[in-house]
């Protein structure tokens, strides 16, 4: 599909706000269950054994729910606004990564979920092998699946937005840039995770505003 040569209308209202819910929802809920679940787990499992890390998970996990719903409409709202336009292969991965995206958070969320179940059923405390498990399990899913697929999500989603001259130069090299940090080293440096909420809102932000000047 040729590139677009003019400025497109804009897209709706509901695709910035469910991109800055999004956006803040998922940074809070990585920035919990890193706290949680320590990047180095201690010889003991200790987060159980203190209200303050039980009701962080408790947090985090009611959070993760609704960054998915808001996702999800973040999703629909642009493909509606793109329409008869959009490129059928990159409008293909568009959709695809963004599915699977959210069935991997919701898969994260389930672990952490039963986790944090039985650290209230069990006395003393989970074993320190399911503590273990429980730990590779969620950063395995979050760090080399979760934000690689939300990588692929990115790079689509950038692609669309400079095709159809949707995106500023700064906002399409910002995406291929967060693209490649979650595809390449988002096992190797802690926290960068948070640079694909970080995206999200830059997205979501340049759409209000420029419905605001239009």
């Amino acid at each position: 599909m040729p590139a677009a040569t003019g400025q497109p209308d804009q897209p709706p209202r509901a695709a910035g706000v469910a991109g800055v819910v999004f956006a803040v929802l998922l940074a809070a809920a990585i920035v919990l269950i890193r706290i949680v679940f320590p990047e180095l787990p201690p010889a003991a499992t200790t987060w159980h054994a203190t209200s303050l890390g039980r009701a962080a998970l408790r947090v985090a996990l009611t959070l993760l729910p609704f960054a998915g719903i808001a996702f999800l409409w973040f999703m629909a709202a642009l493909r509606a606004y793109l329409g008869a336009r959009e490129d059928k292969f990159f409008a293909t991965v568009f959709l695809g990564s963004g599915v699977l995206f959210v069935a991997m958070l919701f898969a994260l969320a389930t672990d952490a979920d039963s986790m944090l179940f039985v650290a209230g059923t069990s006395a003393g405390g989970p074993p320190p092998q399911l503590w273990r498990y429980s730990h590779h399990f969620t950063f395995t899913l979050l760090s080399s699946y979760c934000m690689r697929i939300a990588a692929v999500f990115t790079f689509s989603t950038t692609t669309i937005g400079r095709r159809l001259n949707l995106f500023p130069r700064w906002l399409v090299w910002l995406g291929y840039l967060v693209g490649a940090v979650l595809l390449v080293v988002v096992t190797e440096v802690p926290w960068s995770e948070l640079a694909f909420p970080f995206w999200a809102l830059a997205v979501s932000c340049r759409i209000l505003t420029a419905r605001s000047r239009s």
